[in-house]
């Protein structure tokens, strides 16, 4: 029986359902702005409170913004996003495709290492990949938060999962007009996977920008860390930990990634939704 067929009061009790969700998925967002709002003395009173009693929103601001370079923080997470990114289409798209398309011998066992390759997470290569860089000279450098991540088994499998549900009929058809097969890729492929690949971009931008077991590995100054990184600058001192402007700085530090999110919502969920139809 399907949803439509139980009845408003099935589909009021869904809403209901969803709305609770919601609820509890954002009440750690909506406490970290509130808190970053705050003096100290409040955040750390017994008493329970949900707005605050004196406001001191510019002041722990502006202490994120003239305690450590934040803006620069900010410009290095952009760039080792946006460079990862760049990076995985140029690498997962090709794999993708002949992944899905292209029929050769040992298709399916080369798909089984993507698979397995899902499962090793980096903090089990982190250590041979650090000695490798330390030998090539690359650490403390961009190249060392971009190189290890060139690589998603994820992406290639999310976008051959696409793949797949695209009709052989349009490749055969660039073919015949006497399209290559890296052609294929890029002039056929990628305006096809545009829903896929910006579905994969935001669990991309996501994951990287709120990385911070591997800058903490491979960066050791200060002028390329990244915004995890400076965060943590306020998580602990001498003094005891400032609450109301390690908020603020969270709260800094995740509204790019919402903005992100907001503007290419509809294209996420058409990725999301898209990708898996066909195995």
């Amino acid at each position: 029986m399907t949803g439509r067929g139980l009845g408003p009061t099935a589909g009021a009790l869904r809403h209901v359902v969803l709305m609770a969700g919601a609820v509890i998925m954002l009440s750690p967002f909506v406490w970290m702005v509130l808190s970053s709002f705050k003096p100290q003395s409040e955040i750390l009173t017994a008493e329970l409170t949900f707005l605050p009693q004196r406001w001191a929103a510019i002041e722990n601001y502006a202490t994120v913004w003239t305690r450590v370079p934040m803006g620069r923080f900010l410009l290095n997470g952009a760039i080792v996003t946006a460079s990862i990114f760049a990076l995985q289409v140029l690498v997962n798209l090709p794999c993708a495709y002949a992944l899905a398309k292209l029929r050769f011998r040992g298709r399916r066992a080369l798909f089984a290492v993507v698979l397995l390759g899902l499962l090793i997470p980096i903090h089990a290569t982190a250590i041979p990949i650090y000695i490798l860089f330390h030998h090539a000279g690359i650490l403390n450098t961009y190249a060392a938060l971009i190189l290890p991540f060139a690589i998603s088994v994820f992406g290639i499998f999310m976008l051959r999962q696409f793949f797949m549900t695209v009709p052989d009929d349009l490749i055969d058809a660039a073919r015949i007009d006497g399209v290559s097969e890296i052609g294929i890729v890029w002039r056929v492929m990628l305006p096809t996977a545009m829903p896929a690949v910006t579905a994969f971009g935001i669990f991309s931008v996501v994951a990287h920008w709120n990385d911070y077991f591997w800058p903490l590995i491979a960066i050791g100054t200060r002028e390329l860390y990244t915004p995890p990184l400076g965060v943590a600058f306020f998580r602990l001192n001498d003094g005891g930990t400032e609450y109301g402007v390690l908020m603020a700085a969270a709260t800094i530090v995740i509204m790019p990634l919402v903005a992100a999110f907001l503007l290419a919502q509809r294209r996420f969920i058409e990725g999301v939704t898209f990708t898996g139809l066909k195995g």
